[in-house]
C-alpha cells in the first residue's frame, strides 16, 4: 500500500467552529490534536480514554508527523477530560461536513430513508446516584449507512422527548423518517411534516385506538380478498440461515371515512407488512405489523422503508459486538454520549472504505497499518 499523507489541516478545519471549553491554563495540548487522537483511537478499536491513550503512545512517531503535539501525547486524563466537557450537540455538528464529504449524492432522486431508534448502554448505570443506564436515541441514513446524529437520555421512556430534539438537528427535507412504535406520537408526526419530511411509523399497543382502527380496516378488506380496495403491494423472498422468509407489503390511502382523520391529519396512507418464515424443520411462523404514512408510497418503496429501518438495528449490533458498547461502564453522561457518537462516526467511516473486509477486520487493519488508517480518515482510497 503506497504511503498516503493525512491532511491534518483539512481534518482540523471540521472543528474550527468548536469552542475550546477548557480553562486557558489547562490548554497544554491543542484541541484539534486531542480530538484527532480520540477519533483515530476509536477507529482502531479502542473502547475508551485509557485504550485510546495506549494506542496513541504506540503510534507516537506516526502521530508526530501529522499533529503539532507541542507537549507529546496527551495523557489519558486529558483525553477523558475533554470528552467530558465538550457539548455533544456542538461536537456532533462539527462532523456533518466531514460525513457529507464521503457520501455520493443519490442519483435516483428518491427521498432518503432516515431511521430513528434508541439503544440502551446496559452497564452504564450508577446506583450511587440513582442513575439508570444511558439511552442513546440516534438517526441513521439507512441506505447510505451514515450516522446523522444522536441525543442521550437517562430513561427509555424519555425517548419520546428525545426524538423531537433529535429531529430538530436534522434536515428532514427530501427524507422519509422511519420510527418504531415508541415514536408513534401526534407531536412527532406533526413535527416531521412541518419540517418538510415524510414518515413511516409503526403502530402498536401504545396507540390502541389507532392500531385497532387500522387493523379492523385491513381485516375487513382481507376477508373480501382486497377486491374492493385500491392498494399498492410488493413481495420478497429471502433464503438463508436455514429458513425461508417471505414478506408481503401492502399500502393504501386512508379511506374518506377514516375515524381518526381529525386526530391524525398528517396520515395520508396506512400499510401493513407480513413476514412468513418457513423453518428448516417445516415449522411456519408469521409476524404482522401496521404502519401510518404521511405519503402514499409505492409498494417497493414502502417495503424498503420497513426493511431499511432494521439497518439501525444492525448498527446497534455492530456497536455491541465490535465496540462492546453494551459492556461499557462509562457512567459520566457527557463522556458516554461523546464516546458513543465517536463509535457511530467510526462505523460510518469504516463502512465507506471499499476494502472487502468485515468492519471488525477494517478496524484491525487500521490499528496495524498507518496508511490504511489515513485512507479511512481522509476518504482517499488508493
Amino acid at each position: 500500500m503506497a504511503e498516503l499523507s493525512v491532511d491534518v489541516g483539512s481534518l482540523g478545519s471540521h472543528f474550527e467552529s468548536l469552542t475550546d471549553p477548557r480553562h486557558t491554563r489547562n490548554r497544554k495540548h491543542l484541541l484539534v490534536d486531542i480530538v484527532v487522537i480520540n477519533i483515530c483511537g476509536i477507529l482502531c478499536g479502542a473502547s475508551g480514554p485509557t485504550a485510546i491513550h495506549r494506542w496513541a503512545k504506540s503510534k507516537h512517531e506516526w502521530l508526530a508527523k501529522h499533529l503539532a503535539l507541542p507537549h507529546g501525547i496527551p495523557s489519558r486524563d486529558c483525553l477523558r477530560r475533554l470528552l467530558m466537557i465538550l457539548k455533544p450537540e456542538a461536537f456532533q455538528k462539527c462532523f456533518e461536513e466531514w460525513i457529507a464529504s464521503g457520501v455520493e449524492a443519490d442519483a435516483t432522486g428518491q427521498r432518503r430513508l432516515v431511521a430513528i431508534d434508541g439503544k440502551c448502554c446496559r452497564r452504564s448505570h450508577d446506583a450511587s446516584k440513582d442513575w439508570g443506564p444511558l439511552h442513546i436515541v440516534s438517526a441513521w441514513a439507512s441506505e447510505q449507512g451514515i450516522s446523522l446524529g444522536q441525543v442521550a437520555t437517562d430513561d427509555k421512556s424519555n425517548e419520546i422527548t428525545a426524538i423531537p430534539e433529535l429531529l430538530t438537528r436534522l434536515d428532514l427535507s427530501n427524507s422519509i423518517v422511519t420510527i418504531d412504535a415508541i415514536g408513534c406520537q401526534k407531536a412527532i408526526a406533526k413535527q416531521i411534516v412541518t419540517e418538510k419530511g415524510h414518515f413511516v411509523i409503526a403502530v402498536k399497543d401504545n396507540q390502541r385506538k389507532l392500531l385497532q382502527t387500522i387493523r379492523d380496516f385491513f381485516c375487513e378488506h382481507l376477508e373480501l380478498d382486497l377486491e374492493e380496495l385500491r392498494y399498492r403491494e410488493h413481495e420478497t423472498e429471502d433464503v438463508g440461515h436455514g429458513r425461508i422468509d417471505e414478506r408481503a407489503y401492502l399500502v393504501t390511502k386512508i379511506p374518506q371515512d377514516f375515524a381518526l382523520k381529525k386526530e391524525w391529519p398528517w396520515i395520508k396512507a396506512i400499510g401493513y407488512a407480513v413476514r412468513l418464515t418457513i423453518h428448516a424443520d417445516g415449522r411456519e411462523t408469521h409476524d404482522v405489523r401496521y404502519y401510518i404514512l404521511s405519503r402514499y408510497l409505492s409498494g417497493p418503496r414502502f417495503g424498503e422503508a420497513v426493511r431499511g429501518h432494521w439497518g439501525i438495528e444492525s448498527m446497534h449490533w455492530v456497536l455491541d459486538v465490535n465496540f462492546r458498547e453494551d459492556d461499557s461502564r462509562t457512567r459520566e453522561r457527557t463522556l458516554g454520549n461523546n464516546l458513543s457518537w465517536l463509535r457511530r462516526f467510526a462505523i460510518t467511516r469504516l463502512k465507506h472504505h471499499p476494502l472487502k473486509e468485515s468492519l471488525r477486520g477494517k478496524m484491525q487493519i487500521a490499528g496495524w497499518n498507518d496508511d490504511f488508517l489515513a485512507e479511512v480518515l481522509t476518504g482517499q482510497h488508493l
